[in-house]
């Protein structure tokens, strides 16, 4: 089968598409044709390896598994002899935030794992392009107390974290501003935003309105920064460690007072989340962005455009 190698950390151009031995289900594995992966902002930091916290998972000087992804859709082409919960021709998707190889024709997953059937009515494109995104956007929201009627800022209304946080926020009923670029301000408010920045004009963290919870769903901003448009009690969280980890600090010592204050969760219990996303599917309360599809062969090119955090959504890939 075909797969996605690499044998050092670094950038697009130490990946190429390898012919390689099509995996084995074990006795409590699946075997999954896959039909989409994508390359998402999770892939590109364990292909870079750029931090030694990810590379304990991922492999220390080196990439322990040459197969990179974290996602994919697909249907099930054979089931080991111990797994009950699965048969062949069932449509699943699934996701391991510390890489699984799925950047391939095929790959073996764990039964019992972060596994669950595609919804009727859903497609595999919207079902891939959904689980890394909603993942986390639902564990974020999940670490602040929320209530209908209360206000958020999403900085990061396009990406597959933002867009999925606006969908989940908006079905609990809560007001939500986000930034985009100008020419996807439309794409945005039909997510359920009732207002949209253009962050290439206008500083949000400058603007007079206040708000519960600030997401910064792109890592872009600071706490700092957004304290002005908080709330007394509110709560910043960002996608990422920040400035020179500052994030992990900030959270601790909000643990100990009241006030403007910052959350760091760490993504936890992917089944969780899997199945609340089936929950919202069914209700045809999330329609995750898709970016593009690219071909597995032009794997180079999508994680150079997904390092370009240009995109929209997600960028799919397909076997």
């Amino acid at each position: 089968m075909k797969a996605v190698y690499r044998t050092v950390y670094g950038g697009p151009e130490i990946l190429e598409v390898r012919d390689v031995d099509r995996p084995e289900p074990k006795e409590n594995e699946v075997l999954i044709k896959i039909a989409y992966t994508t390359v998402n902002r999770t892939d590109c930091g364990v292909v870079l390896g750029n931090y030694l916290l990810m590379q304990l998972f991922t492999g220390l000087g080196k990439p322990k598994n040459p197969t990179p992804g974290t996602d994919f859709s697909g249907t099930v082409e054979a089931v080991g002899s111990q797994v009950q919960n699965f048969s062949v021709g069932d449509r699943v998707y699934g996701l391991n935030d510390n890489s699984h190889a799925t950047q391939a024709e095929y790959c073996t997953w764990p039964a019992d794992d972060s596994l669950i059937r595609i919804p009727e009515g859903v497609t595999f494109e919207e079902a891939v392009a959904g689980v890394e995104g909603g993942h986390y956007a639902l564990n974020f929201l999940n670490k602040v107390k929320l209530a209908p009627g209360q206000r958020v800022m999403v900085n990061g209304g396009t990406g597959a974290i933002g867009s999925a946080a606006i969908q989940m926020l908006v079905d609990r009923g809560i007001h939500v501003v986000a930034t985009c670029r100008p020419e996807h301000s439309e794409r945005v408010l039909a997510l359920g935003a009732s207002r949209v920045i253009d962050y290439t004009a206008e500083d949000f963290t400058q603007q007079d309105e206040q708000y519960d919870f600030v997401f910064d769903a792109v890592g872009k901003s600071r706490f700092r920064y957004c304290k002005r448009i908080m709330k007394p009690g509110a709560v910043y969280i960002s996608s990422e460690l920040g400035p020179k980890a500052e994030n992990i600090p900030l959270s601790i010592l909000g643990l100990f007072h009241r006030g403007k204050r910052v959350k760091f969760p760490v993504p936890i219990d992917i089944p969780k989340s899997l199945k609340y996303l089936n929950e919202l599917f069914g209700r045809s309360a999330y329609k995750p962005l898709i970016d593009q599809t690219f071909a597995l062969d032009d794997i180079q090119e999508a994680y150079a455009y997904v390092m370009s955090e240009q995109k929209v959504g997600s960028v799919l890939l397909k076997p």
